[in-house]
């Protein structure tokens, strides 16, 4: 006993030890170091961890003959200590005889089992368990301690420490208090390692999220190499930086609202946002309000304050889309806040400032809305301050095949499905055909085309073609004369258009939306079918007995 008084001042440093039990949030570290600082004390010859974990090693078990139940054991995870008899010698493996002890079998097992502590203060007097006896004898091994880690009435593991003097009470109590502190420690950690798990997890999550942001950002994206797209590019570069009003000009599906996001990206507010509006979808009582916003109260159903789209893009940028159809009598107030950056909202006599870049975006010729007195003069010089025209896709063939590869591949992703081939035969069919919807019909095309194969050989189905003709298009291609493609003089391309779409208009009983409605037989927006049909004028036959 005089052995164990000269050991009594360690149970003094184990203060350490429970204080850094509490700080430390990874399990594998916690558990070493715990076993560590235990066998460095002179006294201790072995401490071991066991951890309730799922049956793995059960066909090559050593106890695989005594377990009761092959779902779950006792796993060694960490072990500590160093013989006196063989000098050198580590105990630090964790794939030993011991590495697994089924629940209930022997001292460790029972201790798992029941939640009971199991001490021996001294082993010669009781060494019938030990399953080598002479082992213990060699190394002095005199006290046992088995300590179950319980954490909110469950049982994590045991942990168990083999001494080379007889055991104190008060070393007994310093071992249940480490058990208890390991215990929630471990549980801690597991917590803390399940967040880190679900942190990757949602972070990774984040990214792919933010590939498919960018990816739908970028679907129809500014594509080609031709001289018309190198100019279009030219003149971005050119008036991004500035402040200048922009207005785009080009058939509808020639990608005009791209080129707008590109200006605006590539420009010093390219940190705020861009804010569009489809002027031609805004029913006409509730322009103003939609552009400038209101107060409640200001009319029927406003039932709150509303911010309008000015109020929205301030800092930024605003793309007036199809800035044609704009009423006449709400342009002069566009105006002013185009050229005083002040409004007020419907209902309010306060005067606000805004801070807007104009970037506007139209299909119709302008310059012939203001001869007609349908557009102010005034206003249109404002919004023309720098144009681009976007050259329809018919005009800038050359670019067929890298849009149609980048829609191909796209698409084909978003279907889970492998990419098809383009083949030569494919590019030159899209390359005689005169694309009335531009780059939003190929898209559709393309679309169609991977729907219609099931992800297999591609084959493109092009209105016109035979078999297609119920689409109501049919324009000449280079195979009819072997001269190349016709060259179509504008005029007729425009009646050409003005019958296409009456052909689509019949087709679909005169319904403009819907999957049945002409505007998806054209492939193009119903805002758009519904500008064009004003253009041209286009009427439903009334109907006669």
């Amino acid at each position: 006993m005089e052995l164990a008084k000269d050991y009594k001042p360690e149970f003094g440093s184990l203060k350490e030890l429970l204080l850094d039990i509490a700080q430390e949030r990874s399990q594998k570290r916690l558990l070493s170091m715990i076993v560590d600082r235990l066998a460095a004390r002179p006294h201790i010859a072995l401490a071991r961890i066991w951890l309730v974990q799922p049956g793995d090693i059960c066909p090559s078990c050593p106890m695989r003959e005594e377990c009761p139940d092959q779902t779950r054991c006792l796993h060694l995870v960490a072990s500590a200590g160093a013989s006196i008899v063989h000098e050198g010698e580590q105990w630090n493996r964790v794939d030993g005889e011991f590495r697994r002890f089924p629940i209930g079998t022997r001292k460790v097992g029972e201790i798992a089992k029941t939640g009971q502590a199991h001490e021996i203060v001294d082993i010669d007097e009781n060494s019938n368990w030990l399953s080598h006896p002479q082992w213990a004898k060699s190394e002095g091994i005199l006290g046992y301690a088995g300590q179950p880690l319980l954490y909110k009435g469950e049982v994590l593991g045991v942990l168990a420490i083999f001494s080379r003097i007889r055991l104190l009470e008060e070393g007994i109590v310093w071992m249940r208090m480490i058990a208890n502190h390991a215990a929630s420690a471990i549980a801690n950690a597991r917590a803390f390692q399940e967040i880190e798990k679900l942190k990757k997890q949602i972070e990774l999550e984040n990214v792919y999220l933010q590939e498919e942001l960018y990816e739908v950002q970028h679907f129809g994206d500014i594509i080609g190499q031709g001289p018309a797209l190198q100019n279009i590019m030219k003149q971005i570069e050119l008036v991004a930086p500035t402040d200048a009003s922009v207005l785009i000009l080009g058939e509808s599906g020639t990608g005009k609202e791209l080129v707008a996001r590109e200006i605006h990206k590539r420009s010093l507010r390219g940190h705020r946002p861009m804010i569009r509006v489809n002027c031609a979808s805004i029913p006409k009582d509730l322009y103003e309000s939609e552009f400038f916003g209101h107060i409640k109260g200001a009319f029927t159903g406003a039932a709150r304050d509303r911010a309008g789209r000015f109020e929205a893009a301030d800092g930024g940028t605003l793309l007036l889309d199809e800035v044609g159809e704009i009423p006449l009598e709400l342009q002069s107030k566009l105006l002013r806040v185009l050229q005083e950056g002040q409004y007020e909202r419907v209902g309010e006599e306060a005067t606000r400032q805004v801070d807007v870049r104009i970037i506007s975006a139209t299909n119709t010729d302008l310059k012939d809305e203001v001869e007609n007195k349908r557009f102010r003069q005034d206003l249109y010089y404002r919004l023309n301050v720098f144009p681009i025209e976007v050259i329809p896709l018919r005009r800038r063939k050359e670019d067929i095949p890298l849009l149609a590869e980048h829609f191909l591949g796209q698409i084909s992703k978003k279907m889970n499905c492998a990419t098809p081939r383009l083949t030569q035969a494919n590019l030159m069919e899209l390359q005689r055909y005169e694309w009335p919807g531009n780059v939003r019909e190929l898209q559709n095309i393309i679309e169609r085309a991977v729907i219609v194969s099931r992800c297999g050989a591609l084959r493109i189905d092009l209105p016109g073609a035979a078999g297609n003709e119920n689409l109501g298009i049919n324009f000449p291609t280079a195979g009819d004369t072997g001269d190349g493609p016709e060259v179509v003089p504008d005029a007729e391309m425009r009646k050409r258009e003005r019958e296409n779409i009456v052909a689509a208009m019949r087709k679909s009983n005169w319904k403009i939306y819907g999957n049945d409605g002409a505007a998806r037989l054209l492939g193009i927006k119903p805002t758009t079918l519904s500008a064009r049909i004003k253009k041209f004028g286009i009427k439903k036959p009334t109907s006669t007995a």
